[in-house]
């Protein structure tokens, strides 16, 4: 063999298309690139879990209206269920059923007399407890690919019971001390309430789990004006 013959022999076989194989072309049109930049795209995106969710929420709440003279601020907490409806690329919507329950320290009812509550009709038992149950709509943008931005909007009801004696309650508080016949309703009735504010959530590494911050105004018919900012961990099924 002729060495011009053996040295273009050697050419072709080391030549840069003989390794077109042994390595990925990140820009080939060849379909086994495509797949595999598709796989890898897939498996980033399925790192951020959307669907039926459970969120737990531990914060603080405080009323800004009439009840903000006797009733200090206190603890919410709130456990709540939802599913996710809209899911897309910078985008997202949810429904959410909410439960959450605020605890919070009163000043005494003598106290409210000698302070004229009976006058401005924001006369409370003292200590309060209050239990929602709402539901929510919420919307989401998401400047990057794990943290959003949303709002949220909803409407439930908010109970305050009472938690004395309902006879001491009514001899000793509302016809001794405040000098009335009845109060003012605060403790004997459901309350229509809406709720709405902006969202923050930060989705972690870990695929089902995310953190975030809700931050509610909150109006309950006949019963005051309030406001609470809770942190969340979430679970997506």
């Amino acid at each position: 063999m002729k060495p011009a013959t053996v040295l273009l022999a050697a050419f072709s076989l080391f030549s840069p298309a003989a390794f077109a194989q042994d390595y990925d072309d990140l820009d080939s049109n060849d379909s086994s690139s495509r797949d595999r930049r598709t796989a890898e795209v897939d498996r980033d995106v399925r790192e951020i879990t959307k669907g039926t969710y459970a969120k737990a929420n531990v914060g603080g709440a405080f009323y800004l209206g009439s009840f903000s003279q006797f009733v200090r601020a206190g603890t919410a907490l709130g456990l709540s269920v939802g599913r996710d409806f809209v899911n897309q690329e910078r985008t997202s919507m949810a429904w959410e059923l909410i439960f959450a329950q605020g605890v919070h320290n009163g000043t005494n009812y003598e106290i409210q007399a000698a302070e004229n509550c009976v006058a401005t009709q924001n006369c409370i038992q003292g200590d309060l407890r209050t239990y929602t149950f709402a539901g929510a709509v919420e919307w989401s943008t998401y400047p990057s690919r794990r943290f959003g931005i949303g709002i949220r909007g909803g409407a439930g009801l908010l109970l305050s019971p009472l938690l004395m004696d309902s006879d001491a309650y009514q001899s000793d508080v509302v016809e001794g001390a405040w000098g009335l016949s009845e109060d003012f309703g605060y403790h004997s009735a459901p309350h229509p309430m809406v709720l709405g504010g902006p969202t923050f959530e930060y989705y972690t590494k870990l695929a089902h789990f995310s953190v975030g911050v809700d931050a509610d105004v909150f109006y309950a018919i006949g019963f005051d004006l309030g406001a609470s900012v809770a942190g969340n961990l979430k679970y997506t099924f």
